[in-house]
């Protein structure tokens, strides 16, 4: 962990909330995900994850803690999605992102930029350290030879070869602890303080929780599909 340290070392054995909507909710408006960040933090998570530069701009106007800034880009014939390109990275950086996520499975890129390539950059050029969000311990230790600061469990059952494995990624996780010297972040599936807690437990760097804290559309969706239907037969 070269590259901002400071930021990295913040995270340590903490929690980290991801504050993202759905593109047609409400709660997409940057001012709205400021707030939810805004009340993460006050109310003790260690830093945020967040997509979008204007999401990131509107996060950084009210949050002082280590952002994990990402740009989700769907390009034409291509798995990648997470921060896929420099362009991507770099407007990400200027928005006001400490760390900078990226998708650094072994699947196809768009372009000739390899993941080394990619984090080359982000560090030399943005002075960014970064998150590698990886599926399988092949891609961990691909990613961590490439020179990622941090690797996380992001991907894990949301790949083509991990599609029969439903996350919390706990088994990797074990895997990357084990087997790698970077620090690993759990992220993906969390639906729990005990399962944060186990994540800690197994050497966890740090943990990233989204859709159990902020997944408002989601779990109401999940909430209301359990109740008998209202409409009269």
């Amino acid at each position: 962990m070269n590259q901002n340290s400071q930021g990295l070392n913040a995270l340590s054995q903490g929690l980290i909330v991801s504050c993202q909507a759905p593109v047609g909710s409400p709660l997409h408006e940057p001012s709205a995900i400021a707030a939810i960040a805004q009340a993460a933090i006050l109310n003790g998570a260690v830093g945020v994850r967040i997509d979008t530069p204007a999401h990131v701009k509107a996060v950084r106007e009210r949050v002082k803690s280590p952002i994990i800034g990402l740009w989700k880009q769907q390009i034409p014939g291509y798995e990648v999605y997470i921060t896929p390109q420099f362009e991507h990275a770099e407007a990400i950086a200027q928005a006001g992102a400490d760390i900078i996520a990226i998708d650094a499975t072994l699947r196809d890129r768009p372009g000739a930029e390899t993941v080394e390539k990619l984090i080359t950059r982000i560090h030399d050029e943005l002075g960014k350290p970064v998150m590698a969000d990886v599926d399988t311990i092949e891609s961990a230790i691909a990613a961590a030879a490439a020179g990622a600061d941090i690797v996380g469990t992001t991907l894990y059952g949301y790949t083509a070869q991990t599609k029969n494995l439903a996350p919390p990624g706990f088994d990797l996780l074990a895997q990357i602890v084990e087997q790698l010297s970077v620090p690993a972040i759990c992220e993906g599936g969390i639906a729990s303080p005990q399962q944060a807690k186990h994540a800690l437990e197994l050497g966890a760097y740090a943990v990233v929780v989204g859709t159990a804290i902020t997944g408002i559309d989601y779990n109401v969706k999940m909430y209301r599909a359990a109740f008998p239907s209202l409409e009269k037969p």
